[in-house]
């Protein structure tokens, strides 16, 4: 669900107090996102949500998500605007918490 490899990766390539700005960004901007896409209305709409998440989401390390996010991107380019966003709102959720879990653990290891 989450590549820790590319999160430590991230985390070591730009400094602990960047990387908290960059999570928080991201689940800042990956929530409206994903609020708004129930809302679209045509499939361009749709995968430009799409797109964004997937692009943020691999740079976090949110491997599901941003699998998801790509067949729904897919879909919607060859014009299907009836993407399961319910799946992608539930993937991003669950990846999130696991995220935050890990991030915690993560944080009590590199403290011992």
């Amino acid at each position: 669900m989450i590549d820790w490899a590319r999160v430590t990766e991230l985390r070591d390539e730009i400094g602990g107090d960047d990387f908290a700005e960059v999570v928080a960004l991201f689940l800042e901007e990956a929530d409206e996102v994903v609020e708004k896409l129930p809302k679209c209305s045509d499939a361009k709409s749709l995968e430009s949500g799409l797109h964004f998440l997937k692009g943020s989401a691999l740079n976090l390390g949110f491997a599901e998500l941003a699998q998801r996010c790509q067949e729904g991107e897919r879909d919607a380019a060859s014009g299907n605007a009836q993407i399961d966003v319910g799946s992608v709102a539930r993937c991003y959720e669950v990846s999130k918490a696991a995220f935050q879990t890990g991030l915690a653990q993560l944080g009590a290891t590199d403290a011992a």
